[in-house]
C-alpha cells in the first residue's frame, strides 16, 4: 500500500515551506507523524510531490531519515512542454491537487492514500482508508474511500479555509463532493463565501473532506482526461484557476463505473494554514506525545525498516 503526500504548495499564507517546519517535541515535521501513522496501518511506501527546486532541502531534511524505514520516491510536479503552451506566462503557481496527483503517476501501483503534507489526520483514518481498500479491491478496482471529518473538527480561528463539503447517501457512500475555497468559523457552525461580501450557512456537523482519498490506479485515468479538458476549456482562467482532487473524485463517481465510500474519523484535524496557527498544532502533538499515542523518545528512534 503506498501513500502518496502533497507537498508541493509553498504555504503563501503560512509564509515560508510550512511542510518542514518542526512541530513536534522531538523536532519532528507533520509529514512525520503521517508517515508514522502509515506505516503503524500497513503502508509500505511514501511518495513525496514536491516542486523540482526543493528536492534537495525536502530529501536532506525528511526524506533521508525516512528512506531507512519505509521505501520513498519522489515526484516533481511540473507541466509538459505542450501543456506549457497553455498557460499565460505570469502563471507560476502550481496547477492543483488533481495535477499534483498525475505526476505521481509512474510511481503508483495498486491502491494508494493521498494526504497534504501540512495537515495531521490521526492514526484512524490510515487504518480505515488501509482496511478499506484492502478489502473491496480484492476483486476489483473501481473502489475508492473518502476519510471524512466534522467540519467543526477541520477549521481554524484564525482566517478562511478551502474544504470540500460532502453529501452521501444512507448507505455512506459519497453523492458529491463541493469545494467550498473560502470557510470560517460562526459559532458552533460555519460559513462560506463565494468571493464576494455575502456569507452563507453551512452546518458544523456537515461532513468535510481534507484531501485524504483512497483510490486504486484507476482514478489516474479520470485525472487525466479531467486535467486535458481543464486545460484546453476557453470559460478556464489559467491566470490562477486550479484543478482540485474532489473535483477528480466528483468526476470519476459521475461515470458511473467507480464508487466511494466516506468513512467517518471523530479525530481533530491539526494543521498551519496560518503561521497563527502553529501554537495550537504543538500543543496538540505534545499532549499526544505524553498520552502515549507516540512515543516519547521520537517517532523514528529505534525504528527499523518494515517496523
Amino acid at each position: 500500500m503506498t501513500l502518496v503526500v502533497l507537498a508541493a504548495g509553498m504555504g503563501s499564507r503560512y509564509g515560508g515551506l510550512k511542510q518542514l517546519d518542526p512541530v513536534g517535541p522531538n523536532g519532528e515535521f507533520i509529514i512525520d507523524f503521517s508517515v508514522y501513522d502509515a506505516i503503524r496501518a500497513g503502508y509500505n511506501k511514501v511518495v513525496f510531490i514536491i516542486k523540482r527546486e526543493n528536492y534537495d532541502l525536502f530529501r536532506s531534511t525528511i526524506g533521508k531519515r525516512l528512506e531507512k524505514i519505509i521505501e520513498v520516491s519522489y515526484a516533481f510536479q511540473e507541466l509538459t512542454e505542450d501543456e506549457l503552451t497553455l498557460l499565460p506566462p505570469e502563471r507560476t503557481k502550481p496547477l492543483g491537487t488533481a495535477h499534483a496527483l498525475l505526476c505521481a503517476r509512474p510511481y503508483v501501483k495498486g491502491p494508494f492514500s493521498v494526504i497534504n503534507a501540512d495537515d495531521y489526520y490521526g492514526p484512524m483514518a490510515y487504518r480505515l482508508a488501509a482496511e478499506y481498500l484492502t478489502r473491496e479491491n480484492q476483486n476489483a478496482n473501481n473502489h475508492f474511500c473518502m476519510v471524512g471529518y466534522k467540519l467543526m473538527n477541520t477549521l481554524t480561528e484564525n482566517g478562511t479555509v478551502s474544504r470540500g463539503i460532502c453529501k452521501t447517501t444512507e448507505n455512506a457512500m459519497l453523492a458529491s463532493i463541493t469545494e467550498r475555497t473560502k470557510i470560517r468559523k460562526a459559532g458552533e457552525d460555519a460559513e462560506y463565501t463565494e468571493g464576494n461580501d455575502e456569507w452563507s450557512f453551512l452546518p458544523g456537523n456537515a461532513v468535510a473532506s481534507m484531501n485524504f482519498f483512497g483510490f486504486t490506479d484507476k482514478i489516474f485515468e479520470y485525472a487525466e482526461k479531467g486535467f486535458t479538458a481543464f486545460l484546453r476549456n476557453p470559460k478556464t482562467d489559467l491566470s490562477k484557476a486550479e484543478y482540485y482532487l474532489p473535483t477528480v473524485a466528483s468526476e470519476a463517481l459521475a461515470s458511473g463505473e467507480c464508487d466511494m465510500r466516506v468513512l467517518i474519523t471523530d479525530d481533530h484535524w491539526l494543521g498551519v494554514t496560518y503561521r497563527e496557527d502553529r501554537p495550537k498544532v504543538v500543543a496538540g502533538l505534545n499532549e499526544m506525545v505524553e498520552n502515549g499515542t507516540y512515543p516519547q523518545e521520537g517517532l523514528w528512534t529505534n525504528r527499523k525498516e518494515g517496523n
